[in-house]
């Protein structure tokens, strides 16, 4: 009897594995799993949303759709940092430009600019439904805004518990942290121990501190000591947003930034930082104008700009620090996207200047960006660093990929490249092309170490149980194709991109699936 019944349950047992199925099983493919370690050949098996099974697949398991990703490298979906994405999701919900790049996670919110109240704008996410998944920051900016406004000063005790209650609201509703944007309004006008306690609020619901530092050229040091000095005083992690060099002056310092970074975690700072692999950055145009001239905001930068006397000293000032910096023309700076004049679109300020009939000087050209300040402000991209620089940067081990972009809308303006290919440009540029990273680290860069840095405690990794977000490519093949004269270009070499197990991208065209999830942080 008992040799009957055990026959029985290992038939049953049997016939249970010979049953099993999947939604979407993806086999030989080179499996890369976000941890750094090196590849293997091996199948995946999704079901319900989570990758069921990895390693090699038994043939009897069956699944409604598979994937023959021979000669193709299999890696966990690509996790962006870095993103402003608040407005984009409804125009775009596909977030193509996103996709396209392999990238199935974005972390938004960032530079102190965030939706106020994150649970009403998490609610929208969940009724909208985006190709992406989403978490946020909670934006300093927005906060001090909303309780002082664009002034120039400090928070009374009273306001600065205010602010500090939005932060904990934001952190109830689900945001991963607190971000700041020191070099926009109105968080210019902070001084350190207002972030601190600002940042010791996000510290109680374990949430980390972005920041866009104060300073990223002549006064970076100073900056990173004010970004260490706050995770320090507020026991909060840090990430300090796009790390970079800027200005011809300061190339070759980020061996000694780089350096800053690394002491800092020595002594115990849980701290990281995010790059984007170019040359440029891209802004708004008013950040070229010097601080007291932007307190109170538009209106205020209206009336300065028109007063004759105020503007006489705006412009002497920002001419001594161009000239000073050995500057003769701002050929450096290009215009992205200027609403009231599309057709200043990809053109430099040094070319703006010569269409609007002023002599080619330095002085002049600083005229062209008042008047352009005056006329409605523009998105700009900045030419200012080193490849030496980005290079060094890159090869820090703590240390992520990100786009600092928006949804592209395509054909729409001149924008920065990196909202297109910033994680194809790696993996062709840096790790193929010019070997500065092996492979499987530039993605564990992309998918685990954000991850952990950011609490997405189910995604980043290709692990049974985890969130299947899954990006198929071609390591021969991936490249960034948009460019800074053509920047509306997707990256090619993604085959497959899997979002919460929904194939989103199949063989390189986007299905249409908006499977993207907001990831709330837990407490």
């Amino acid at each position: 009897m008992k040799k009957n019944i055990l026959f029985l349950t290992l038939l049953c047992l049997f016939a249970g594995a010979r049953a099993q199925t999947a939604d979407v099983i993806i086999r030989n493919a080179k499996i890369i799993d976000g941890t750094g370690n090196s590849w293997y050949y091996g199948d995946i098996a999704v079901k319900n949303g989570k990758i069921l099974q990895t390693g090699r697949l038994a043939s009897s398991i069956t699944a409604r759709r598979t994937i023959d990703a021979g000669g193709l490298t299999a890696a966990p979906g690509f996790i962006d940092v870095h993103t402003h994405i608040e407005g984009d999701e409804l125009k775009v919900p596909t977030a193509e430009s996103f996709i396209y790049d392999g990238v199935t996670t974005v972390v938004t919110g960032n530079c102190g600019s965030s939706n106020l109240d994150i649970g009403r704008y998490f609610r929208q996410l969940d009724s909208l439904h985006t190709s992406i998944n989403v978490a946020s920051l909670i934006g300093h900016n927005d906060v001090r805004r909303a309780v002082i406004g664009a002034t120039d000063r400090a928070p009374s005790p009273d306001e600065q518990q205010r602010m500090e209650a939005l932060v904990a609201k934001a952190m109830e509703d689900g945001a991963v942290g607190l971000s700041t944007g020191l070099i926009y309004l109105p968080g210019m006008y902070a001084k350190t121990p207002e972030v601190v306690g600002l940042a010791k609020v996000a510290a109680r619901y374990g949430g980390l501190y972005a920041t866009h530092m104060r300073n990223e050229g002549d006064a970076v040091e100073a900056a990173i000591n004010e970004a260490l000095t706050i995770g320090r005083e507020a026991g909060i992690p840090v990430e300090i947003s796009h790390f970079k060099i800027g200005g011809k002056q300061n190339w070759g310092r980020s061996k000694t930034t780089v350096a800053m970074v690394e002491k800092a975690r020595r002594e115990g700072l849980e701290v990281t930082i995010d790059q984007y692999p170019y040359t440029a950055s891209s802004t708004s145009l008013r950040t070229m104008l010097p601080d007291w001239a932007l307190s109170g905001g538009t209106d205020s930068i209206q009336y300065r700009l028109k007063t004759p006397a105020i503007r006489k000293k705006i412009a002497d000032e920002m001419y001594g620090i161009y000239k000073k910096r050995g500057l003769r023309h701002l050929d450096y700076a290009v215009v992205a996207y200027f609403k009231p004049d599309t057709t200043l679109n990809g053109k430099n300020i040094q070319e703006i200047n010569k269409l609007r009939g002023r002599k080619s000087n330095l002085r002049e050209e600083v005229q062209t960006v008042l008047d352009l300040s005056s006329e409605g402000n523009a998105g700009m991209v900045f030419h200012g660093m080193s490849e030496e620089d980005v290079k060094y940067i890159m090869q820090y081990p703590f240390n992520m990929f990100a786009s600092d972009a928006s949804i592209r809308e395509f054909n729409v303006g001149v924008p920065h490249p990196r909202g297109y290919g910033t994680n194809a440009r790696v993996l062709g540029k840096y790790v193929r092309d010019e070997k500065v990273l092996r492979l499987e680290e530039a993605i564990r860069r992309m998918t685990s170490l954000p991850a952990q840095k950011f609490r997405l405690t189910d995604r980043g990794l290709l692990l049974p149980g985890y969130a299947a977000d899954i990006v198929i490519f071609n390591p021969d093949t991936v490249k960034d194709l948009s460019t800074f004269t053509a920047p509306h270009q997707y990256s090619t070499g993604f085959s497959y991109v899997l979002v919460n197990g929904d194939i989103t991208v199949d063989q390189a065209k986007h299905t249409g699936a908006r499977s993207g999830q907001v990831l709330r942080h837990k407490p």
